[in-house]
């Protein structure tokens, strides 16, 4: 491959288009295998529609190196599928045909993602009625057929208060041979809402992209704008985001160590977990005002400082928490009967994990080193963030593990990040976003790398935005993790992952 031809760049770059080569289609097809044959992943691949055609981008990330890759190339109508050579573009694919009409000619499985008429005035290639708006999981699904097979449907109403979503299981018996997914039920268009930005309501949309993860998504959105404006945040602003961010991930990681134990019936750390996400949460709240830090990040900065005393009380109030926290989540890994169901219940093979493109907790459960703070840094993580916590069973235990040990490791970094915080203002204006530009950011929320990427007009404003939820790449696991397991390991093995639905939905 021509390495003239791939554009290399770090984190937190803003590229002009004109430096962006358009590649054929044939040379973009095996540049892009070549960087995922030495261990590159794809990081977000999407489209942008011109007055010739379809712009491709996909954007590659290597990890070891720091660096992000990017190929672009055009197609008209349709082109040849990547997927076959390529799994973890798979969904990226669908996504492309439901949005602006083009088929991937070869797609293994083809169908809507989303379930939302096409972006652009393009014939939806499935054939559906442009009159009406498409009904989410009106789609085939995979079958088998013989003796004792059998099929079962979940979803998308649950018996619990959670998000809408489809499962169709096909089983020999109580082995589950086949799981496909089916989401959309939650998608608001977010992505549309953003083109013409920034605006002022687009940081509250994206506040909303996936709830549990407000600041790792408004981290990732204000990133990318001062990449485009070419604008750093104060030290003391990127602090403070770094404080809220690991802030999430304990309330997170807590309350999903709880309800583990509560799907095997451990109540007593299900019911310790229980109150702790709560206390974690509050934290937030003394922080912002929010429980879920909403309001707290803003472009070039935050809105929210905190003075000595409230430091001080957060190191007290943390000082309490640590020990009963671990105190509840040691009851539970350390009770034998736990870990009977815990340990090979749902495993998933490092190869496996590469090819799907996992992410965050699921891929470092399966011994893949990847995280967004060791390889792609902000704020304080530039400073030497060295401690990713891996895994290598790949099943129940080990996503389970990495909670657990992240938890420890997130008090150790904001004891850190409280006792130095630098002083100096929490935020600074905002320059006008650079024209006929290109920008990536990501950011380690508590489920996985969050990635926005961002083109701007001639005028400086939003053209295309795009999100790649962590969820997005690790819904794919969860559904090869059930092959040759029984149907009642479903509820352990899907809270193990604990996916957004609103997240991939958006």
């Amino acid at each position: 491959m021509n390495r003239s031809k791939l554009i290399r760049f770090r984190h937190g770059a803003c590229l002009p288009l004109t430096d962006l080569p358009r590649l054929d289609f044939a040379t973009f097809r095996e540049s892009l295998f070549e960087e995922v044959a030495t261990h590159a992943r794809v990081a977000s691949f999407f489209g942008h529609p011109t007055d010739e055609g379809l712009d491709l981008y996909a954007i590659l990330v290597h990890d070891w190196q720091g660096e992000l890759a990017l190929l672009r190339t055009q197609v008209t109508g349709s082109f040849t599928s990547l997927t076959p050579n390529c799994p973890q573009l798979h969904l990226f694919e669908r996504e492309l045909a439901e949005q602006y009409g083009v088929r991937p000619e070869g797609h293994p499985w083809l169908k809507p993602v989303r379930f939302h008429t096409p972006w652009i005035d393009a014939a939806d290639i499935w054939g559906r009625d442009p009159r009406q708006h498409p009904i989410p999981g009106d789609m085939d699904f995979y079958r088998v057929e013989g003796e004792e097979v059998h099929e079962v449907a979940v979803g998308p109403v649950h018996a619990g208060v959670i998000e809408p979503g489809h499962f169709r299981f096909q089983c020999h018996g109580e082995e589950v041979m086949h799981l496909e997914i089916s989401l959309g039920f939650q998608h608001r268009g977010i992505e549309q809402m953003l083109i013409g930005g920034p605006h002022p309501a687009g940081i509250y949309q994206l506040e909303a992209a996936g709830g549990d993860t407000t600041i790792g998504h408004t981290i990732a959105y204000s990133q990318l704008l001062e990449s485009l404006a070419d604008c750093e945040a104060p030290l003391r602003a990127y602090a403070i985001r770094a404080i809220a961010l690991e802030l999430e991930r304990l309330a997170n990681h807590v309350g999903d160590i709880g309800a583990l134990a509560g799907d095997v019936g451990f109540l007593p750390t299900a019911s310790f977990c229980g109150r702790l996400r709560g206390d974690y949460l509050n934290l937030t709240a003394d922080l912002c005002g929010s429980r879920f830090g909403r309001g707290l990040i803003r472009p070039n900065g935050v809105l929210f400082d905190l003075n000595t005393t409230e430091v001080e009380k957060m190191l007290q109030r943390l000082a309490v928490l640590e020990p009963e926290t671990r105190g509840a989540i040691e009851l539970c890994f350390d009770s034998p009967s736990v870990l009977a169901r815990f340990e090979g219940t749902g495993p998933i093979s490092t190869d496996d994990a590469e090819a799907l493109g996992l992410v965050g907790v699921a891929a470092r459960a399966c011994g893949l080193i990847r995280d967004a703070r060791l390889h792609h840094p902000f704020g304080p993580w530039e400073e030497g963030f060295n401690t990713p916590v891996i895994e290598t069973s790949g099943d129940v235990s080990a996503r389970g593990n990495v909670r657990r040990r992240e938890i420890y490791a997130s008090h150790e970094l904001l004891r850190d990040a409280l006792k130095r915080l630098p002083t100096g203002p929490v935020s600074a204006p905002l320059a006008p976003l650079a024209a006929d530009s290109l920008a990536v950011s990501l950011c380690e929320g508590w489920r996985g790398e969050v990635v926005h990427a961002a083109i701007t007009d001639k005028a400086g404003k939003i053209a295309r935005y795009k999100i790649v939820d962590p969820s997005f790449h690790n819904w794919s696991g969860l559904a090869m993790v059930l092959r040759g397991r029984q149907i009642s390991d479903f509820p352990l093995c899907n809270k193990s992952f604990n996916l957004s639905y609103c997240g991939f939905d958006l």
